[in-house]
C-alpha cells in the first residue's frame, strides 16, 4: 500500500512558474514508477509526465514537452514537478499516482489532487 500527498498548487500568472511535490509513505518507494496527472473541469484525466522507478527514464506528454520537468529524490520517498511557462490550459487538478515496476498507461496508487490555476 502506497499513500501519496500532493503539495505546491496554487494561483500563477501566464508564463509563471511552480513546482509540484509528492511525498510517498512505505518503504519500497524506490520500486514504483511515479507519475502526474491532471483534470481540467469538464475533461477527461490525462496523463502529464512521469518517471521511471529507477530515474532513468521519462515520459512526457506532447502538451509539456521543454516545459515541465520531473524527479525523485528516492532518500525522501518524494517526487517533483517542476512546471514551467505555464499557459492557462495548464489549469487543473494535479494528481500524482504510482505504479510498482514499469509506466503503463493505468496506475495503481493516487493522491487526492492539488489544484494549479494559471491566469491569463
Amino acid at each position: 500500500q502506497v499513500q501519496l500527498v500532493e503539495s505546491g498548487g496554487g494561483l500563477v500568472q501566464a508564463g509563471g512558474s511552480l513546482r509540484l511535490s509528492c511525498a510517498a509513505s512505505g518503504r519500497t518507494f524506490s520500486s514504483y514508477t511515479m507519475g502526474w496527472f491532471r483534470q481540467a473541469p469538464g475533461k477527461e484525466r490525462e496523463f502529464v509526465i512521469a518517471i521511471s522507478w529507477s530515474g532513468g527514464r521519462r515520459y512526457y506528454a506532447d502538451s509539456v514537452k521543454g516545459r515541465f520537468t520531473i524527479s525523485r529524490d528516492n532518500a525522501k520517498n518524494t517526487v517533483y514537478l517542476q512546471m514551467n511557462s505555464l499557459k492557462p490550459e495548464d489549469t487543473a487538478v494535479y494528481y500524482c499516482a504510482a505504479i510498482r515496476g514499469d509506466h503503463q498507461p493505468e496506475y495503481d496508487y493516487w493522491g487526492q489532487g492539488t489544484q494549479v490555476t494559471v491566469s491569463s
